[in-house]
């Protein structure tokens, strides 16, 4: 009789995911359009990888991304609409342009029985999570953003710190009664960890987590040192943690891709992509083990920097390959400059070329037309420049040049990404957000709902009926 019982029941809770996947993975790229996919999976190919596991998939949709108050969008208003299916302003976060609650499709997958778990690279209360699970018409507001995580009561939380700003948080009456955010969290069941030690070490019974690797957001991948878990162990990890009878729906979002957008740093850009797509290769290997019955779709939020693959001064030509020569951000690069700026701040730039080689792979002897990373006339010539710029703004800043009247921000680190870019063949438009639509693919099951031209709010709309 008891076996008769299971069976039944077994064969009613096979019923109840037939139409539906069990296993939701939804990727979103921050910053993440076309050519920041198709330039990844240029360099992916030339260094032997093949073509990206995102880029394979065999459904994709390009995806409109325009927010309700402007054809740009920023990434909360964006995050919204794919959570929640609906068009809000810009610096809105899962509320409508009146400001009133939404309900995302993590919300509704909890409401369902089903275990969320929301995942990033940056800080958890940034734009893209917040739009999952928060209620604020500000994006900036991270101490209430921090109250509405810990209010969703969703099962896994992995990323950045909470960030938030103590002057904001001053102005909720929560703060009274809990003071630092992280009380408030604690207060609410979730067991908070911080480092990657503890991260590995958590089990499936160790209920409700909030991970937290950084006060800020994690390195980007191309600086990572491996003190902080990838975002494909963060999936792997909340595979472990979430699976069960009811399935789960993970949001896992490549957020450093949007600063490294930014910056116009094609090298960072590229390496927090490919860091992105080895989390959806994670996916698909459970997708592959699961295939009836498992989702996997990766997306971007809108575009950042205007980046196009071609550029007036390689013709035709392009050279993703040389990307690779650079091996840290341009942050980090301008962290070591300012680091030997201070230790001598009568530095030449005999004393920087090797911080420039090592950090870039350019060489300032030979021919440049036979090896590509030998500078140029007109290259050195701007880097140069661009040096002599920053050791007098670093005098005018420790006061031992009081008449300097010049560009008040450094200009080496932003010169040299320009001629990395150059030389691969990448062109930037833009410091900021652009309108170009984004990619969206798709395999698993329901798969084929992500196909054609879509609205962003079609992936919220889609995923949402899951759960009714």
């Amino acid at each position: 009789m008891k076996k008769v019982v299971f069976l039944v029941l077994a064969a009613i809770a096979a019923s109840a995911f037939a139409d539906r996947p069990k296993y939701v993975f939804l990727f979103i790229g921050d910053g993440m359009s076309v050519p920041q996919r198709m330039t990844a999976d240029e360099f992916s190919r030339k260094s032997g990888d093949g073509p990206l596991a995102m880029n394979a998939m065999p459904f994709s949709a390009m995806t409109r991304t325009c927010s309700s108050d402007s054809l740009v969008t920023d990434s909360a208003a964006a995050a919204t609409a794919m959570a929640c299916g609906v068009k809000t302003k810009n610096h809105y976060a899962g509320v409508d342009p009146e400001g009133k609650p939404l309900v995302s499709s993590a919300a509704a997958a909890k409401k369902a029985g089903v275990k969320v778990g929301i995942l990033t690279t940056v800080t958890i209360t940034h734009a893209t999570p917040a739009g999952f699970y928060a209620h604020r018409k500000n994006r900036g507001d991270t101490y209430g953003i921090t109250l509405d995580l810990a209010d969703s009561d969703f099962d896994f939380f992995a990323g950045g710190g909470l960030d938030v700003n103590p002057k904001n948080a001053l102005k909720h009456k929560q703060y009274e009664a809990c003071g630092d955010a992280c009380d408030y969290v604690r207060s609410k069941g979730y067991k908070i960890v911080e480092t990657k030690d503890q991260f590995l070490a958590l089990k499936p019974g160790d209920g409700k987590v909030l991970a937290m690797f950084a006060n800020g957001s994690l390195d980007a991948a191309i600086d990572a040192d491996g003190s902080q878990p990838t975002l494909a162990e963060m999936v792997a990890k909340a595979i472990e943690m979430l699976d069960g009878d009811n399935g789960f729906f993970i949001m896992a979002e490549g957020g450093r891709i949007d600063w490294a957008g930014h910056g116009n740093d094609a090298a960072t850009n590229l390496r927090d992509v490919l860091e992105l797509d080895e989390a959806v290769k994670t996916a698909i290997a459970f997708q592959e083990k699961h295939p009836d019955d498992t989702l996997v779709v990766v997306t971007g939020d809108h575009e950042t920097g205007g980046m196009s693959m071609g550029f007036a001064g390689t013709g035709y030509a392009l050279y993703m390959d040389r990307l690779v020569n650079q091996t840290m951000s341009v942050g980090k690069f301008g962290d070591k400059v300012n680091a030997a700026f201070k230790a001598n701040p009568d530095l030449s730039f005999e004393d920087v070329k090797p911080i420039i080689a090592e950090a870039f792979g350019f060489k300032f002897e030979g021919d440049a037309k036979k090896d590509g990373m030998v500078l140029g006339e007109a290259e050195l010539k701007g880097i140069v420049e661009a040096f002599d710029h920053d050791i007098e703004f670093y005098r005018a800043k420790i006061e031992e040049n009081s008449k300097y009247d010049g560009v008040k921000r450094y200009l080496l680190g932003g010169e040299c990404r320009l001629v990395m870019s150059h030389k691969c063949g990448i062109g930037w438009s833009s410091g900021a957000h652009t309108a170009m639509p984004v990619l969206t693919t798709a395999k698993g099951c329901c798969a084929e709902k992500f196909s054609g031209f879509i609205e962003n709010t079609d992936i919220a709309k889609a995923m949402k009926a899951f759960y009714e």
